[in-house]
Protein backbone atom coordinates (compact mmCIF):
# COMPACT_ATOMS: atom_id res chain seq x y z
CA UNK A 1 0.00 0.00 0.00
CA UNK A 2 1.05 3.28 -1.04
CA UNK A 3 0.98 7.00 0.10
CA UNK A 4 2.19 10.27 -1.22
CA UNK A 5 3.81 12.56 1.05
CA UNK A 6 5.28 15.97 0.29
CA UNK A 7 8.97 15.90 -0.28
CA UNK A 8 11.54 17.88 1.43
CA UNK A 9 14.12 17.92 -0.92
CA UNK A 10 14.63 21.25 -2.79
CA UNK A 11 13.29 21.58 -6.43
CA UNK A 12 15.18 22.17 -9.77
CA UNK A 13 15.81 25.49 -10.95
CA UNK A 14 13.29 25.64 -13.86
CA UNK A 15 13.91 27.96 -17.13
CA UNK A 16 12.44 30.87 -17.47
CA UNK A 17 8.78 30.67 -19.09
CA UNK A 18 8.22 27.16 -17.90
CA UNK A 19 4.69 26.91 -16.79
CA UNK A 20 3.73 25.42 -13.38
CA UNK A 21 1.12 22.70 -12.60
CA UNK A 22 -0.54 21.46 -9.70
CA UNK A 23 2.73 19.03 -9.34
CA UNK A 24 5.40 19.43 -6.72
CA UNK A 25 8.36 17.61 -5.67
CA UNK A 26 5.87 14.20 -4.44
CA UNK A 27 7.65 10.95 -3.13
CA UNK A 28 5.79 7.62 -3.32
CA UNK A 29 6.68 4.62 -1.02
CA UNK A 30 5.61 1.27 0.73
CA UNK A 31 4.46 2.50 4.46
CA UNK A 32 4.23 -1.61 4.73
CA UNK A 33 7.99 -1.49 3.70
CA UNK A 34 8.87 1.44 5.86
CA UNK A 35 7.46 -0.41 9.19
CA UNK A 36 8.57 -3.78 8.48
CA UNK A 37 11.67 -2.49 7.93
CA UNK A 38 11.93 -0.56 10.74
CA UNK A 39 10.83 -3.43 12.99
CA UNK A 40 13.37 -5.70 11.37
CA UNK A 41 16.41 -3.23 11.72
CA UNK A 42 15.27 -3.57 15.77
CA UNK A 43 15.64 -6.71 16.26
CA UNK A 44 18.73 -6.96 14.41
CA UNK A 45 20.26 -3.93 16.40
CA UNK A 46 18.75 -5.30 19.92
CA UNK A 47 19.85 -9.09 19.23
CA UNK A 48 23.71 -7.81 17.87
CA UNK A 49 24.01 -5.24 20.51
CA UNK A 50 23.01 -7.72 23.15
CA UNK A 51 25.48 -10.28 21.97
CA UNK A 52 28.21 -7.63 21.48
CA UNK A 53 27.69 -6.56 25.31
CA UNK A 54 27.75 -10.01 27.03
CA UNK A 55 28.94 -12.59 24.53
CA UNK A 56 32.52 -14.18 24.48
CA UNK A 57 35.55 -14.99 22.09
CA UNK A 58 34.46 -14.50 18.85
CA UNK A 59 30.98 -14.00 19.08
CA UNK A 60 30.99 -10.06 19.45
CA UNK A 61 32.93 -9.97 16.54
CA UNK A 62 30.61 -12.15 14.69
CA UNK A 63 27.58 -10.19 15.95
CA UNK A 64 29.07 -7.06 14.88
CA UNK A 65 29.64 -8.74 10.86
CA UNK A 66 26.71 -9.80 11.14
CA UNK A 67 25.18 -6.23 11.56
CA UNK A 68 27.30 -4.69 9.75
CA UNK A 69 26.06 -6.90 6.60
CA UNK A 70 22.29 -7.31 7.72
CA UNK A 71 21.55 -3.25 8.41
CA UNK A 72 22.20 -2.18 5.12
CA UNK A 73 21.24 -4.88 2.98
CA UNK A 74 17.84 -4.63 5.39
CA UNK A 75 17.87 -0.75 4.87
CA UNK A 76 18.32 -0.94 1.29
CA UNK A 77 14.65 -3.10 0.86
CA UNK A 78 12.65 -1.86 3.02
CA UNK A 79 13.56 2.31 3.96
CA UNK A 80 15.19 3.40 1.05
CA UNK A 81 13.25 2.54 -2.07
CA UNK A 82 10.91 5.83 -3.04
CA UNK A 83 9.81 7.40 -6.54
CA UNK A 84 9.97 10.83 -5.92
CA UNK A 85 8.87 12.99 -8.64
CA UNK A 86 8.48 16.87 -9.76
CA UNK A 87 7.33 18.68 -12.67
CA UNK A 88 10.46 18.12 -14.36
CA UNK A 89 12.02 14.54 -13.73
CA UNK A 90 11.00 11.23 -12.03
CA UNK A 91 13.75 9.89 -9.74
CA UNK A 92 13.53 6.26 -8.78
CA UNK A 93 15.51 5.21 -5.43
CA UNK A 94 15.72 1.45 -6.01
CA UNK A 95 17.65 -0.80 -2.91
CA UNK A 96 21.46 -0.35 -5.01
CA UNK A 97 20.80 2.23 -7.62
CA UNK A 98 19.21 5.83 -8.22
CA UNK A 99 17.97 6.35 -11.34
CA UNK A 100 16.65 10.16 -12.51
CA UNK A 101 14.56 10.63 -15.65
CA UNK A 102 13.39 13.68 -17.20
CA UNK A 103 9.87 13.49 -18.19
CA UNK A 104 10.93 13.87 -21.57
CA UNK A 105 12.96 10.93 -21.89
CA UNK A 106 10.33 8.86 -20.49
CA UNK A 107 8.39 6.75 -23.19
CA UNK A 108 5.63 4.74 -21.02
CA UNK A 109 4.93 3.67 -17.37
CA UNK A 110 3.54 0.52 -17.37
CA UNK A 111 1.98 -1.99 -15.02
CA UNK A 112 2.06 -5.79 -14.74
CA UNK A 113 3.75 -8.16 -12.59
CA UNK A 114 5.46 -5.00 -11.43
CA UNK A 115 5.49 -1.41 -11.99
CA UNK A 116 8.14 -0.18 -14.47
CA UNK A 117 9.21 3.02 -16.25
CA UNK A 118 10.86 2.91 -20.28
CA UNK A 119 12.79 5.01 -21.15
CA UNK A 120 13.06 6.54 -24.93
CA UNK A 121 16.17 3.99 -25.32
CA UNK A 122 14.20 1.06 -24.29
CA UNK A 123 15.89 0.65 -20.93
CA UNK A 124 13.44 -0.83 -18.27
CA UNK A 125 13.69 0.73 -14.43
CA UNK A 126 11.58 -1.41 -11.91
CA UNK A 127 9.66 0.90 -9.41
CA UNK A 128 10.49 -1.33 -6.24
CA UNK A 129 8.47 1.57 -3.98
CA UNK A 130 5.55 0.94 -5.92
CA UNK A 131 4.91 -3.06 -5.70
CA UNK A 132 1.96 -4.12 -7.50
CA UNK A 133 -0.40 -6.12 -4.94
CA UNK A 134 -3.07 -8.81 -6.30
CA UNK A 135 -4.91 -8.56 -2.69
CA UNK A 136 -5.58 -4.70 -3.19
CA UNK A 137 -6.36 -4.76 -6.46
CA UNK A 138 -8.96 -7.45 -5.57
CA UNK A 139 -10.05 -5.73 -2.09
CA UNK A 140 -10.59 -2.33 -4.78
CA UNK A 141 -13.08 -4.52 -7.18
CA UNK A 142 -14.85 -6.39 -4.22
CA UNK A 143 -15.73 -2.38 -2.94
CA UNK A 144 -16.64 -1.68 -6.24
CA UNK A 145 -18.71 -3.87 -6.93
CA UNK A 146 -20.66 -3.82 -3.28
CA UNK A 147 -20.98 -0.13 -3.85
CA UNK A 148 -22.83 -0.87 -7.80
CA UNK A 149 -25.06 -3.23 -6.00
CA UNK A 150 -26.12 -0.45 -3.30
CA UNK A 151 -26.11 2.12 -5.70
CA UNK A 152 -28.42 -0.04 -8.16
CA UNK A 153 -31.08 -0.96 -4.75
CA UNK A 154 -31.01 2.50 -4.50
CA UNK A 155 -32.03 3.44 -7.81
CA UNK A 156 -34.62 0.89 -7.69
CA UNK A 157 -36.39 2.49 -5.03
CA UNK A 158 -36.03 5.61 -5.96
CA UNK A 159 -37.87 5.26 -8.91
CA UNK A 160 -41.20 4.46 -7.35
CA UNK A 161 -40.46 7.34 -4.38
CA UNK A 162 -39.87 9.84 -7.09
CA UNK A 163 -43.10 9.05 -8.72
CA UNK A 164 -44.79 9.72 -5.36
CA UNK A 165 -42.97 12.43 -4.45
CA UNK A 166 -43.25 14.31 -7.81
CA UNK A 167 -46.66 15.10 -6.77
CA UNK A 168 -45.56 16.70 -3.66
CA UNK A 169 -44.04 20.29 -3.37
CA UNK A 170 -40.89 20.04 -1.71
CA UNK A 171 -40.99 16.35 -1.25
CA UNK A 172 -37.73 13.92 -1.60
CA UNK A 173 -37.66 12.77 -4.75
CA UNK A 174 -34.50 11.54 -6.41
CA UNK A 175 -32.78 11.89 -3.09
CA UNK A 176 -31.40 8.40 -4.00
CA UNK A 177 -30.90 8.95 -7.34
CA UNK A 178 -28.60 11.68 -6.75
CA UNK A 179 -26.52 9.19 -3.74
CA UNK A 180 -26.50 7.37 -7.35
CA UNK A 181 -25.13 9.52 -9.22
CA UNK A 182 -22.67 10.90 -6.48
CA UNK A 183 -21.56 7.09 -6.55
CA UNK A 184 -21.10 6.66 -9.96
CA UNK A 185 -19.02 10.17 -10.34
CA UNK A 186 -16.41 8.97 -8.19
CA UNK A 187 -15.54 6.66 -10.29
CA UNK A 188 -13.94 2.62 -9.88
CA UNK A 189 -11.60 2.10 -6.76
CA UNK A 190 -8.63 1.84 -7.67
CA UNK A 191 -5.57 -0.01 -5.28
CA UNK A 192 -3.13 2.60 -4.23
CA UNK A 193 -0.26 2.21 -6.21
CA UNK A 194 -2.39 1.96 -9.24
CA UNK A 195 -3.99 5.23 -8.09
CA UNK A 196 -0.02 6.43 -8.07
CA UNK A 197 0.90 4.95 -11.27
CA UNK A 198 -2.03 6.94 -13.20
CA UNK A 199 -0.91 10.08 -11.15
CA UNK A 200 2.68 9.54 -12.40
CA UNK A 201 1.25 9.07 -16.42
CA UNK A 202 -0.82 11.99 -15.68
CA UNK A 203 1.90 13.90 -15.28
CA UNK A 204 4.18 12.59 -17.34
CA UNK A 205 1.81 13.45 -20.37
CA UNK A 206 1.74 16.89 -19.31
CA UNK A 207 5.31 17.33 -19.04
CA UNK A 208 7.72 15.21 -21.55
CA UNK A 209 7.43 17.75 -24.30
CA UNK A 210 8.05 21.21 -21.70
CA UNK A 211 11.47 22.42 -22.51
CA UNK A 212 12.53 22.18 -18.44
CA UNK A 213 11.77 18.36 -19.17
CA UNK A 214 14.46 17.09 -21.74
CA UNK A 215 18.08 15.89 -20.49
CA UNK A 216 20.09 12.98 -19.80
CA UNK A 217 19.09 9.58 -17.76
CA UNK A 218 21.30 9.29 -14.79
CA UNK A 219 22.53 5.89 -13.02
CA UNK A 220 23.79 5.91 -9.94
CA UNK A 221 25.28 2.93 -7.95
CA UNK A 222 24.65 3.29 -3.92
CA UNK A 223 27.97 2.59 -2.27
CA UNK A 224 27.04 4.10 0.44
CA UNK A 225 24.87 0.67 0.48
CA UNK A 226 26.93 -1.86 -1.27
CA UNK A 227 30.38 -0.61 0.71
CA UNK A 228 29.63 -1.43 4.31
CA UNK A 229 27.07 -4.87 3.27
CA UNK A 230 30.40 -5.88 1.38
CA UNK A 231 32.80 -5.19 4.27
CA UNK A 232 30.31 -6.68 6.68
CA UNK A 233 30.17 -9.71 4.24
CA UNK A 234 33.62 -10.67 3.92
CA UNK A 235 34.62 -10.00 7.60
CA UNK A 236 32.25 -12.33 8.16
CA UNK A 237 33.60 -15.19 5.91
CA UNK A 238 36.94 -14.34 7.45
CA UNK A 239 35.42 -14.98 11.30
CA UNK A 240 33.82 -17.94 10.03
CA UNK A 241 36.96 -19.23 8.06
CA UNK A 242 39.30 -18.59 11.38
CA UNK A 243 37.12 -21.56 12.93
Amino acid sequence: MTTPDPSREPEPTKPAGTATTPYKDRVYRSPAGVVGGVLVLAIVAWLGIDAVVVGEGRTPWLALATMLFLMPVVFAYTLRPAVLVNDDRLRIRNPLRLIVLPWGQVASLRSGFSNEVVDDSGTTYQLWALPVSVRARSRAARQDARAARAAARAGQGGSGRARAGAAVPGGVAGAADLGTDAAVAGGPRRAETDQAMDELRELHERRQGEPGTQGEVTVRWAYEIIAPAVAGAVLLGVLWGLG
